[in-house]
């Protein structure tokens, strides 16, 4: 079977011939076709309804900024959302006027399935999680074709044992989880898939395939519900738009969408269509009256048979009924079509199924290269779906937040001067790609420009406009930092949008000059911010603070220092160094067409050397141990460095560039001064800029690592007794599991040590765990970095890999094995098991579940299962660009 075949051979569809599969290995797909000539038109409707809304800082209006109790899984069903919107695999316009979503009932839950069930925080012995199965298997950029599954139990959901299993457990203790339960035993349980496939831009055919897979007959209850975005009730907007169910069809009215129609296949299973108001049960959550088919209406008729759905037919919230019953190992399918026309499942619907699969098999024929192994193309088709349909709508205006809303009672007045109040110019209204769907349903900036490296070989104009987006004057602050998370937007993620778009740029073509000068002027801003506020005393040394690796050290970076005194921070002023290179290329790139850009570069050249020599001279490098440390000065003058052996020490690696013979000669002025500056300011320039002469290639290396310190980082980082795993590079050395790191500074003391899975820590809500296990981000950086060390270095230069093997390689081939390491944690092994399902048997065993396969936030440090929220983590998307680069040639 040829690489061709497999791509498009996604599981559950049947493959298409091989004349196709040659074809499209020298044509444009047709869905390239559509992205470059109306795209905007066909990702107007798209998987942008996350699958929570609730627990979430949008929804909080309490005083005290507790997000998780006061809007929990139980008032979700009952209460309207303000802001945001939730559903099973649903769909919606890229504004949430109109959404579309699948609610089920197996005739034994106390509620419908309506939306992912999970534990909030406080719950949860790991943080907040996930406790379903669902996965996002299929999505063309532009949204015209897409698959979700999901796999629902036919005995009652577990609510209460899952949530009392986990509070009884310690941090110490795995996590309690679905399966764990036993409602799969003897595979009792729903196989749901939902299909979408678009006929044209706003014609989308629908379909819903439910398998039996448990040994006898069920029945199910299906409804496919449609319901606008509740934007009548807070006082703002008065106009309330409306449904009117008929037989098997919904009619849509809206001011702005206009009319549209739900259309549903009639059979024997078909039960009819009911309707209620997307509006809160007041009775229910509140104790005062409230509407009387409120949003809770169709759940309590259904479940309950309460009169509780409007005989009228009119609302803002409707579902067409169907109740099946299905023999054992038998399916049942369900067809839908929302359309403008009001078009029936007939004929056309058939066609845009069968189109819309051509299509989306053309299409990742086309990304994945040619001699692709099998097993790798399935794992990047899925990773990229599951980046596809991490897209969600995002609403959040914080002034209005913080103030109310007219219809509303007032906001305690302390929540004025709580979370985010700083933010008062940031108003988002946009589809956006968050980090999970679940876990994660909300934007974080650093994610966000892996995020985009990723999605460019899918969508590159997408990639371009989120950078952007993050940059824009109602997103970026007006002192010129950009947000971090709606938890704290004030929170200081790594600045690596420059980064970013330099990746994006190249992946795209290296031709569009226009979106790298706008991306570059804000940036410009963002700089500065930086400089004027995390470098405390003009030392080029920077704090930072929180930096996204949350619970790395052994204190809180993003609180206050638990001592009076200042932590100058080995990763912050790496990032900055980087940061310096990344604007230095990207002026460079961009004085191709503007002379002007040659001075910016020249600026950055030497912002670089400075940072890069106060890491070396400053105290974060430490000569006895040969790695890069945070260092705290107290206020008394004291310094104490912060010996604990982390990713903070490997990432100044990643502030490495090398400048091409031919860039020099371009630039005259730009190479004159680097001239002057190595003559005259030969401290600053001695150690961070190097001639080298390849193969008859000649240029420079700017870095922070020196030729002398290079070895003496690798020989820790490729140890496997120390950060290198079976499955990439740890985030903590593996010496600390024998030798946990202690701080002392007068009475106050903390602790790290290595802990390769969940996190046994409190910090950042226990959820998140930089301590040992593998994150993709930072791995890919020091791939990166190694590749670019080998330009300088030439094939000459090896290091031992691993450490004490006896084995020299170079420094690309040890980046090819640290990318192959990465990409196994998604394979099967020479047992036939992914390392990604952990252990978990059935994900292993059972031929169905072992090929559905999810993408982690992290991994644990020792065998590689997955950790953290699940569901395509958008920088572990970055599996993407490892599959290409490797099978690329």
């Amino acid at each position: 079977m040829t690489c061709e075949k497999t791509v498009n051979a996604p599981h559950g569809e049947p493959d298409v011939d091989d004349e196709l599969i040659e074809h499209v290995a020298t044509a444009s797909s047709a869905e390239r076709t559509r992205l470059e000539t109306d795209g905007h038109s066909w990702r107007k409707w798209g998987p942008y309804l996350s699958e929570r809304a609730w627990g979430t800082v949008r929804e909080d209006y309490s005083e005290h900024g507790e997000a998780w109790d006061y809007f929990p899984h139980d008032h979700a069903r009952s209460r309207a959302y303000r802001w945001n919107e939730d559903g099973l695999g649903g769909i919606c316009d890229s504004e949430q006027i109109l959404c579309f979503a699948w609610s089920f009932w197996n005739g034994r839950d106390p509620i419908l399935k309506e939306r992912i069930f999970g534990l909030t925080g406080n719950e949860g012995n790991h943080g907040e999680d996930a406790k379903e199965y669902w996965w996002y298997l299929d999505s063309t950029p532009t949204h015209s074709w897409m698959r979700w599954r999901y796999w629902y139990p036919q005995t009652e959901y577990p609510y209460a044992y899952l949530v009392n299993e986990n509070r009884a457990r310690g941090r110490q203790d795995p996590e309690f989880e679905l399966v764990d339960t036993g409602v799969f035993d003897e595979d009792r349980y729903w196989d749901v898939e939902a299909t979408y496939a678009k006929a044209s831009t706003e014609d989308i055919c629908i379909r819903l395939r439910v398998t039996n897979r448990g040994p006898d007959t069920a029945t199910l209850d299906v409804m496919p519900t449609v319901w606008f975005r509740n934007t009548w009730s807070w006082g703002h907007q008065t106009t309330k738009p409306s449904m009117q169910t008929g037989d098997g069809h919904v009619t849509i009215e809206h001011p702005t969408l206009g009319a549209m129609v739900l259309r549903s296949e009639t059979d024997q299973s078909f039960v009819g269509a009911i309707s209620c108001e997307n509006e809160t049960n007041a009775m229910r959550v509140f104790g005062v009256e409230s509407n009387r088919y409120p949003k809770d209406g169709i759940n309590d008729h259904v479940v309950n048979g309460a009169d509780t759905v409007n005989p009228d037919g009119t609302g803002t919230k409707a579902a067409l009924w169907h109740h099946v019953i299905v023999e054992a190992g038998a399916t049942k399918e369900i067809r839908l079509r929302l359309s403008r026309a009001g078009a029936a499942v007939d004929e056309t619907w058939h066609a845009a199924f069968r189109d819309r699969k051509v299509d989306a098999d053309e299409f990742f024929a086309e990304v994945t290269p040619v001699g692709t192994p099998a097993e790798q193309a399935m794992v990047l088709r899925q990773a990229l779906s599951g980046m596809l349909w991490s897209k969600q709508f995002y609403y959040f205006d914080v002034e209005q937040w913080l103030d109310g809303d007219p219809a509303g009672p007032p906001p305690p007045e302390r929540r004025k001067l709580g979370r985010n109040h700083g933010w008062r110019h940031l108003n988002n209204a946009d589809v956006i790609s968050m980090p999970d769907t679940w876990e994660y349903p909300w934007y974080a900036t650093w994610d966000l420009a892996f995020h985009c490296v990723a999605l460019a070989h899918a969508d590159p104009e997408f990639a371009k406009n989120q950078l952007l987006l993050m940059c824009r004057e109602w997103y970026m602050h007006p002192n010129g930092q950009l947000p971090a998370y709606e938890w704290a937007f004030g929170d200081v993620n790594p600045p690596v949008h420059a980064w970013a778009a330099l990746r994006v740029f190249e992946i795209d073509g290296s031709q569009d000059y226009e979106f790298l000068e706008k991306v570059i002027h804000k940036l410009l801003l963002n700089f500065t911010w930086w400089v004027n506020r995390k470098d405390a005393e003009g030392r080029n040394l920077f704090q930072g603070g929180f930096l996204g690796l949350d619970n790395i050290g052994p204190i809180d970076r993003s609180a206050s220092l638990p001592v009076a005194g200042v932590l100058d921070q080995a990763d912050g002023t790496a990032w900055m160094a980087m940061y310096c290179l990344n604007l230095l290329e990207l002026s460079l790139v961009l004085s191709k067409h503007d002379s002007a850009y040659e001075d910016i570069a020249t600026k950055f050249f030497e912002h670089f050397a400075y940072i890069a020599t106060a890491m070396n001279d400053q105290g974060l490098w430490d000569s006895d141990d040969g790695f890069y440390y945070d260092s705290f000065r107290a206020a008394t003058g004291e310094r104490y460095p912060v010996r604990s052996r982390s990713m903070v020490g490997l990432l100044p690696l990643a502030a490495t560039t090398t400048l091409e013979r031919d860039t020099i000669d371009r630039l005259p002025r730009f190479a004159a001064h680097a001239d002057w500056f190595r003559t005259n300011k030969p401290r600053f320039a001695e150690n961070v800029m190097h001639t080298y002469d390849i193969d008859g290639h000649d240029g420079r290396l700017l870095s922070v690592v020196s030729p002398t310190h290079i070895r003496l980082l690798l020989n820790r980082m490729l140890d496997e007794e120390e950060f290198l795993s079976p499955h990439g590079l740890r985030a903590l050395s593996r010496f600390h599991q024998d030798h946990p790191f202690e701080l002392r500074i007068g009475d106050f003391s903390a602790s790290v040590d290595y802990q390769p899975g969940e996190s046994t820590s409190s910090l950042f809500g226990g959820n998140s765990n930089w301590r040992g296990p593998v994150w993709f981000p930072v791995n890919y950086l020091l791939i990166e970095s190694l590749r670019r060390f080998a330009r300088f270095y030439g094939e000459e230069f090896t290091a031992e890999y691993p450490t004490r093997s006896g084995q020299n390689r170079t420094l690309n081939q040890i980046a090819d094995d640290l990318s192959t390491r990465l990409v196994s944690l998604f394979l099967e092994d020479g047992e036939g098991r992914r390392p990604v399902h952990g252990e978990t048997e059935k994900f292993h065993s059972d031929p169905l579940w072992h090929e559905m396969i999810p993408f982690h936030e992290y991994f644990h440090g020792d065998t590689g299962a997955g950790l953290g929220a699940s569901h395509q983590t958008g920088w572990t998307g970055l599996v993407v660009n490892l599959i290409i680069d490797a099978n690329r040639n």
